[in-house]
């Protein structure tokens, strides 16, 4: 993977070799196992549901909750792990741990019926209130929350390895390489996860994706070392690496950003409407199923299309922002101007329950998907425009945590909605409400889009 070459051309430290790319595309690989397995559970829904005769929507909804509080509480810890391991055992260990819990998943009927679970959940009449899980609900609440631990590895252990393995001016590059595998992962999973579940059952389709992580496990040990300790990289590639000033040490405790309403600005953003991603991931397939009759033999096109135009909608809102700075506009206006556009985007969702075309609603849907990724894009950025780069990992740490928070919400009120109402209008007016709320606050928090001035906590 490296090559020959000169150190420096006309006074500029070039590349040694590719070695760096290699380990990328390790990551690019983590990020799609990461998503199928996260994603197989809300294809295979109708299914669990007719499997496991579930009366109760709360149940699956709790099943749902079980995984986002793993991720909220792994999230918190996981970066400090990752630091004080190192990402080589770090990562190769977060990875098993999810690999294994989602291989369990397929094991769930082995559970005795008479097992039992309490989740807390919303009701649509007294608030609160318990669900009683059993058996293979059990099954599966116990490994989806062990996959929210392990997954919630995923992001610190690779934003720490291309830290480690790029200069700066590769480092953003890089990122949306590894970075684009989520989105991979969410197209190949509806084309995998219907055929291994025809052919060999669901309880397949857990355990083949699972299995696959272990491989990637065994790579990852086999390839992986810190740049100055690995045998294959040549010197000229590692001075390339470390061809920028070394990034200053000192951390910034969650304690000192949380008085900033800058902070709050982020976070609030992640709060309201990660959840509604959360929201497609885990229960548009049991929408297309209810709605529109689609079964594992057609619900893959429909999430392929919606997939593939989020993916459009992610390059394209984080674009617009940056085409309007080149016009003159101030960071403030452009990146608002670029969230506003995306949230009215969200706003045709609220009737994607009312229409009887399956293709429209899939167009509704497609629309506000792009826009949620370019929304996310523009509202990532705003932690670089308002904190300093020594801060921004926590302030990001600070957002996805209370991003979880929300999901393990819009878990629970899904369930219940649908308990209720057996509808999904609800649901889709709250999508759609969701982004123009939130751009409301952040403007309230940070009228003008300005530094924290952290010196004075």
């Amino acid at each position: 993977m490296s090559r020959p070459e000169q150190n420096v051309a006309g006074g500029m430290l070039v590349a040694g070799g590719y070695w760096r790319w290699g380990i990328c595309i390790l990551l690019l690989l983590a990020a799609i196992i990461n998503y199928v397995d996260r994603q197989v559970i809300g294809i295979l829904k109708p299914t669990l549901t007719e499997a496991f005769h579930w009366s109760d929507e709360r149940v699956y909804s709790s099943i749902v909750f079980s995984f986002q509080l793993a991720y909220a509480l792994g999230f918190i810890f996981a970066g400090r792990f990752m630091d004080a391991v190192g990402v080589r055992i770090g990562f190769a260990t977060s990875v098993t741990l999810w690999s294994v819990a989602a291989t369990v998943h397929g094991f769930a009927g082995l559970v005795p019926d008479d097992w039992r679970l309490p989740m807390l959940n919303l009701d649509a009449q007294t608030g609160f209130a318990w669900v009683t899980l059993s058996g293979g609900a059990v099954g599966l609440a116990l490994a989806r929350f062990a996959l929210g631990l392990g997954e919630s590895g995923a992001f610190p252990a690779s934003i720490k390895t291309v830290a480690e393995w790029f200069p700066k001016r590769e480092r953003a590059l890089a990122t949306g390489i590894f970075n684009a595998g989520t989105n991979v992962g969410a197209l190949i999973t509806p084309l995998l996860i219907p055929w291994i579940t025809l052919h060999l059952g669901w309880q397949w389709a857990f355990i083949l994706t699972g299995l696959v992580g272990f491989a990637w496990v065994a790579a990852w040990l086999v390839f992986y070392r810190e740049p100055e300790r690995h045998p294959r990289l040549k010197a000229s590639e590692l001075a390339y690496i470390r061809s920028d000033p070394p990034d200053p040490a000192d951390r910034i405790p969650w304690r000192a950003l949380l008085p900033h309403r800058q902070t709050w600005a982020f976070a609030v953003g992640k709060f309201m409407t990660d959840p509604i991603w959360w929201l497609y991931l885990f229960w548009i397939p049991d929408f297309f199923h209810r709605n529109h009759g689609l079964d594992l033999k057609r619900v893959g096109l429909p999430l392929v299309i919606i997939y593939l135009v989020a993916d459009v909608g992610s390059i394209g809102g984080g674009w617009i922002s940056g085409w309007l700075m080149k016009r003159g506009w101030t960071v403030d206006r452009a990146r608002k101007t670029a969230m506003l556009i995306c949230a009215l985007s969200v706003v045709p969702v609220m009737f994607a329950a009312h229409v009887k075309d399956l293709w429209i609603a899939v167009g509704l849907i497609s629309l506000a998907a792009a826009a949620h990724q370019g929304w996310s894009a523009n509202l990532f950025t705003l932690t670089s425009d308002m904190f300093p780069r020594k801060a921004v990992g926590s302030v990001v740490g600070i957002g996805g945590t209370a991003g979880a928070i929300g999901g393990m919400f819009i878990a629970m009120l899904v369930g219940a909605v649908l308990q209720a109402t057996q509808s999904y209008i609800p649901v889709f007016i709250m999508a759609g409400c969701a982004y123009l709320v939130a751009l409301l606050v952040i403007h309230l928090l940070v009228p003008r889009l300005q530094p924290a001035r952290l010196a004075e906590v």
